[in-house]
């Protein structure tokens, strides 16, 4: 009945929300970000734990079928809204103006892990037991790529932000990264999809059809959008109507990408990136993030747990693939970053803590795990590996960046060092002509 289903959901969402408030307080006193916290507290309401401990009240809270369907659908609504945050606030710049180091260092970041994807894909998939039985070793291998590539564009951002790296070489030199990565591998998601969906019309639709989309919401769609950044700055204020009207394009952009096959994230990001920067992104960021991160991100990271059954780990060969593929995870994305950063005669400091910052994957991994979960490519046993190993190297990252260099920044200007070697080096390179965000470029 819908009225019981409506009842049960109000207690699901408010012990939801009261978890991954909770846990995500307790990670933040231990110098974690609240998102890692809300990640470890979806897995805790699953049946990882609760559902272990008490499988009658995870039941109860949790049922499957209709109360798992409303969930899944306020998850998507929160994603595609974060998405379009993203985009919103997403400098093309970045990896426009600092090509030398950041192509070498995002190449790095895809190649290498599209590579050990291609060492690993072969056992994982003659196994039967990690991917579905339709899933190619090409599929495998550019799914394992994409899911060891991806960089938590987001937390990077906040922890450069918190940090005060930002306009820094490093912390421009990582943004440039972490978004160049994340679109990259977005694009062999979309491929993986499109070859998933069995046809070549099915896929040529996917990718002639987002091909198209992209061309024409980044050029015509960004030129039509740019008076409502005019009409905001003037009233100094997003107006309802203005409101509705994204928001309804939002959704049609949502839809339309769906339709198409390359999911609704996509749509969502790429709308976001067409808006107008200034004063209106950042008007309706204030408007939207609130509610996002506070009350709808928490719903997916709880749907991912539902997802994740560590008990499905039940054998020494389950638990050495799990250390197997994260090992894999850290070799291709912060080793690889970091020796490509000192290639380029990045300071190996600032390599390293460019390697711990790239190595984080959070809500972003939580993302293109789910899609490959819903598509039917990976089992659910593959799926919680990767979450755990998501969970890992995302854990990792403040501490290791903390230790290598962090501890040595005393203000947030690109000379101000605790570590006199760094502080020279900082120095030199602006007096050679650097522009604050460039490293080696």
């Amino acid at each position: 009945m819908p009225a019981s289903t409506a009842i049960r959901f109000f207690l699901e969402l408010a012990v939801i929300l009261a978890a991954c408030r909770g846990v995500g307080l307790l990670a933040q006193r231990v110098g974690q970000p609240q998102v890692v916290g809300e990640m470890i507290a979806g897995v805790l309401l699953g049946p990882s734990l609760l559902g272990h401990l008490a499988p009658a009240v995870q039941h109860q809270l949790f049922p499957p079928r209709q109360s798992n369907v409303v969930l899944y659908t306020l998850a998507q609504i929160g994603l595609v809204l974060y998405m379009f945050l993203i985009g919103l606030n997403f400098d093309a710049n970045l990896i426009k103006h600092r090509v030398g180091t950041a192509v070498v260092v995002s190449s790095a970041g895809i190649l290498a892990p599209l590579g050990l994807g291609a060492l690993i894909a072969g056992p994982l998939l003659s196994g039967g037991v990690y991917f579905d039985s339709r899933v190619t070793l090409v599929m495998a291998m550019m799914f394992l790529g994409a899911s060891i590539a991806t960089t938590a564009f987001p937390m990077l951002a906040r922890i450069i932000y918190e940090k005060r790296l930002t306009g820094t070489p490093l912390g421009t030199l990582a943004l440039a990264c972490g978004a160049a990565d994340d679109a990259l591998s977005w694009c062999l998601l979309a491929i993986v999809l499109a070859i998933h969906r069995g046809s070549p019309v099915t896929a040529a639709t996917a990718i002639i059809g987002g091909f198209l989309y992209c061309l024409l919401v980044l050029t015509i769609g960004r030129k039509a959008l740019a008076g409502l950044g005019g009409i905001s700055e003037r009233r100094q204020a997003i107006t309802p109507p203005v409101f509705s009207a994204v928001l309804i394009l939002l959704m049609l952009c949502a839809w339309f990408s769906d339709v198409i096959g390359i999911y609704a994230i996509f749509g969502a990001f790429v709308l976001g990136v067409a808006m107008p920067s200034g004063y209106f992104a950042q008007r309706l960021t204030d408007m939207v993030d609130p509610m996002v991160t506070t009350f709808l991100l928490p719903l997916f990271f709880v749907y991912s747990g539902l997802n994740t059954e560590v008990g499905l780990l039940n054998s020494p060969k389950l638990w050495a693939v799990t250390l197997g593929i994260l090992a894999v995870a850290i070799a291709g994305k912060g080793v690889a970053c970091a020796l490509a950063a000192r290639i380029r005669k990045v300071p190996l400091r600032e390599s390293i803590a460019l390697g711990s910052l790239m190595n984080a994957r959070g809500l972003i991994e939580l993302i293109l795990l789910n899609i490959g979960l819903q598509a039917g490519i990976i089992t659910p046993t593959l799926f919680t590996i990767l979450v755990l190993v998501a969970i890992v190297t995302t854990l990792m990252t403040v501490p290791t960046f903390e230790l290598v260099y962090g501890r040595y920044l005393i203000a947030g200007s690109p000379a101000a060092y605790a570590d006199p070697n760094l502080r020279e080096a900082a120095i030199a390179r602006t007096e050679d002509g650097d522009k604050p965000g460039g490293v080696g470029v």
